[in-house]
């Protein structure tokens, strides 16, 4: 299986499977079994899928794209005024 498409079609045909009645205890333990690390793959893939599509949306700039000087950090507070 190469691309998610496939393996969510082979996901729903193992659910499908385990739904028959004729299917025996054994072979409805390996299609669980087989279900259940299919499903793990799919939602790492997804999760792969929303990562880049929040870069995308964000104008392709992560927060490791973005320079850090060190000059500032969160809690400096900057105050007086200039002469």
């Amino acid at each position: 299986m190469t691309n998610f498409e496939e393996k969510l079609e082979k996901l729903e045909k193992l659910s499908e499977n385990i739904k028959q009645s004729d299917i025996s205890l054994e072979d409805a333990l390996k299609n669980f079994e087989e279900g259940i690390k299919l499903a793990k793959t799919l939602e790492k893939e997804l999760d792969k899928m929303e990562s880049k599509i929040q870069i995308l949306m964000n104008g392709g700039e992560t927060k490791e794209d973005k320079p850090e000087l060190g000059l500032f950090n969160e809690t400096t507070e900057i105050t007086g005024t200039r002469s």
